[in-house]
């Protein structure tokens, strides 16, 4: 037996292919059915021992923490291999805060966002950790986006994002028909160890550089993301009967009778959630927070489960939205379109007068909408005390106030964030950019949602006397804050007279909530909410709970949106198994799935920053020439990162623009300081810049000072 193990073992150490029970037998010589069943037993065995990670439905790979401690005499660790844009590498461990960096000597063949095994140098005082990458675990871009070049009969192609180092040369037969210059997908088909660069193939020819549509595209593929859905995906979607059963609804609480409504945006097109509200005889208040059943029509294993996990997310470029499932659910049968029967998983929840939860329910429910809402109309009824449903919206609003407040003083963190809409003219080219203001039905729509995801984890997550070990659920997690980051932040806050305490968490946040509250209508405000963020970790999904730090609840998750986002069909999935009384699943396969999850909401976050950045290039490339206000918003060693305060474009000063003096970068303060002259540019200061040039390729926007 120990010898089986240990072949086993061998067989996944050392490879980045994840294997299911039946390929790893037969890596070692084994293919009768009872030697496959000893092979099985000793995985699941392997599993539960965490020295083997489930990373898909029945497949395997070796972890890399167990092979750290089974090497002696030296420091390994794994991580995700990120390049920034300054051509810097570091590999961010797996469950550690402090990265390590990779010189470009030390890269071996890794690219970006590879999960690679790294041997850690001795420590150097005052030095980051540096390390050495050994071993390429996982290959994690599966499509990279660039231009085709071709001389002298030789294709090489050249990424667009600059976190690639090495151009990639294409085998002509492998060229699929693309012609020079044109834009397309490769895929990176062989990287032999020595080799200069990688040799790739075009799998996707997206058309001409700067057409929007190949743009927007371009940004997807970058990302991971697909361009279309597969055809037989589409016709599984349309396969699915849009007729609710007599029986079905039998089976649910029917709320068809219940005033019941959706707020959205106004261009919306999958609602996936709704709002009712019955006023008891005891005078409580009964809010129903009705999703949409992705998980009735949505089955584990099928096509368009595979697809909606590979996707993770649904993404939201400027001009358009791609969803996770085919629009035959997103749009039709799941979307809580008014004055149809529909289908949900709904959190009930009864009230007091004081917003108290009461008594709440959770489970299979039908709706049938009275009234499909926007932001704007809900306002104009918030400030007017008039319209459709005033007397329902009203009550609901206020209830979320309460809330809010409660939420507030139990040491939430009220960031605020500005996000910029653009106005597109008929060829998707931006004529204007504006912001997009938060209202009170947007806070309204979040605190109920706030509190069902909250509900829906305390029910599976918090230990009771007839819960003593709870099952394994997703959480949606937020750890404090980085400690190295909050220090510098600490000590430059103080500076400009903000006194932060950092003692407890609790005393964290109030420092934040107490700090923004001062500086609410002072010219740092916008400065503070930014570095405030950066000093945060990054909320993520695991099975692990450890709370969500800045909204101060110890249990949390995402259940309100499994249209889409694939761990709200997870936890849809996991409740309706737990409350049938089902036994726990495994926690090892679904932190991987949490994982991948994580990654892909982060693909889709840069993807729809990438889109947003395009645009703001595009706004500016008929500007070059102009002058505009802007404000200071980032420090770095190739220069100076101003934002226009109207539009909100970004670009770089160019460090050797800065020709009136020596200047240095001041880390601690966010200070580029002049050394002679006293001439500083600190984050936040209001600047006049020049535009002197827009790369829309590049998606880069320079700019210069313009002294008064």
């Amino acid at each position: 037996m120990q010898n089986l193990e240990n072949k086993i073992i061998e067989a996944l150490t050392g490879t980045n292919d994840k294997l299911n029970y039946k390929q790893i037998a037969a890596k070692i010589h084994i293919f009768d059915k009872k030697g496959r069943e000893e092979v099985r037993k000793i995985i699941e065995k392997f599993v539960r021992a965490k020295i083997l990670i489930q990373t898909s439905r029945g497949k395997y790979r070796i972890n890399g923490k167990y092979l750290d401690k089974t090497t002696t005499g030296r420091n390994y660790v794994t991580g995700r291999l990120e390049v920034k844009y300054s051509g810097a590498a570091f590999v961010l461990q797996e469950g550690e805060k402090e990265d390590i960096y990779i010189a470009e000597r030390n890269m071996s063949n890794a690219l970006p966002n590879d999960l690679v095994k790294v041997l850690v140098f001795p420590p150097r005082e005052d030095r980051k950790p540096e390390g050495q990458i050994v071993e390429i675990l996982e290959r994690s871009q599966k499509q990279v986006v660039g231009i085709i070049h071709i001389e002298k009969g030789i294709a090489f192609f050249i990424p667009d994002s600059s976190s690639y180092r090495r151009d990639i040369l294409i085998p002509t037969r492998l060229l699929r028909k693309a012609k020079n210059g044109n834009k397309v997908v490769v895929k990176i088909v062989d990287w032999t160890q020595g080799s200069k660069n990688p040799i790739g193939e075009v799998i996707n020819v997206l058309g001409k550089p700067g057409d929007n549509n190949v743009e927007m595209q371009s940004i997807l593929a970058e990302n991971d993301f697909p361009l279309t859905f597969p055809k037989e995906v589409e016709f599984e979607a349309q396969s699915l009967g849009n007729q609710i059963s007599a029986e079905e609804i039998k089976g649910r609480k029917d709320f068809r009778k219940i005033t019941t409504f959706t707020i959205d945006p106004s261009d919306a097109k999958d609602f996936d959630d709704a709002l009712s509200y019955e006023k008891l005889p005891n005078g409580n208040h009964r809010i129903g927070v009705h999703i949409a059943d992705v998980s009735h029509y949505v089955k584990p294993g099928s096509l368009i489960d595979k697809e909606a996990y590979e996707r993770g997310t649904s993404v939201y470029l400027v001009d358009r939205t791609i969803p996770m499932l085919p629009e035959a659910l997103s749009n039709n049968l799941c979307s809580l379109r008014p004055h149809e029967d529909k289908l949900c998983f709904s959190a009930v929840f009864d009230m007091d007068d004081n917003a108290k939860v009461v008594k709440e329910w959770i489970g299979h429910t039908v709706i049938n909408s009275n009234e499909r809402f926007c932001y704007e109309e809900v306002q104009k009824t918030i400030d007017s005390g008039e319209g459709k449903l005033a007397n329902e919206i009203l009550t609901i609003n206020a209830l979320a106030r309460i809330l809010r407040k409660k939420r507030f003083e139990n040491n939430a963190i009220n960031f605020e964030t500005e996000e910029v809409r653009f106005k597109l003219d008929e060829n998707a080219k931006p004529i204007s950019v504006e912001l997009k203001i938060s209202t009170e039905a947007n806070f309204m729509i979040e605190e109920f949602m706030l509190l069902a995801n909250k509900k829906v984890a305390e029910k599976i997550g918090r230990r009771t006397p007839n819960n003593k070990e709870p099952k394994t659920f997703v959480y949606r997690i937020h750890d404090k804050p980085l400690d190295d980051k909050l220090l510098t932040f600490k000590n430059f806050v103080k500076k400009i007279g903000y006194d932060f305490k950092t003692g407890t968490p609790k005393m964290l946040a109030s420092s934040f909530n107490t700090m923004f509250a001062q500086a609410k209508d002072k010219p740092e405000y916008e400065m503070l909410c930014k570095l405030s963020i950066r000093t945060m970790a990054r909320a993520v999904y695991s099975t692990e709970n450890i709370g969500h730090y800045g909204l101060a609840f110890p249990f949390y998750t995402h259940f309100t949106s499994p249209i889409r986002r694939y761990p709200d069909l997870m936890v849809h999935r996991l409740l309706d198994a737990y409350m049938q009384k089902q036994p726990s699943v495994d926690a090892n396969e679904y932190e991987e799935y949490c994982k991948h999850c994580s990654q892909m909401e982060q693909k889709a976050t840069e993807a729809e920053r990438t889109s947003i950045k395009y645009k703001q290039a595009e706004f500016l490339e008929d500007k070059i020439g102009q002058v505009f206000e802007a404000t200071v918003s980032g420090i770095g060693k190739w220069g100076v990162f101003a934002e226009l305060k109207e539009s909100k474009c970004e670009g770089l000063i160019p460090l050797r623009k800065f020709t009136d003096d020596f200047y240095y970068i001041d880390e601690e303060n966010y200070t580029l300081v002049g050394l002679h002259k006293g001439h500083n540019y600190r984050f936040g200061d209001t600047i006049k810049v020049k535009v002197i040039a827009v790369d829309l390729n590049k998606r880069q926007m320079d700019f210069e000072i313009v002294n008064n």
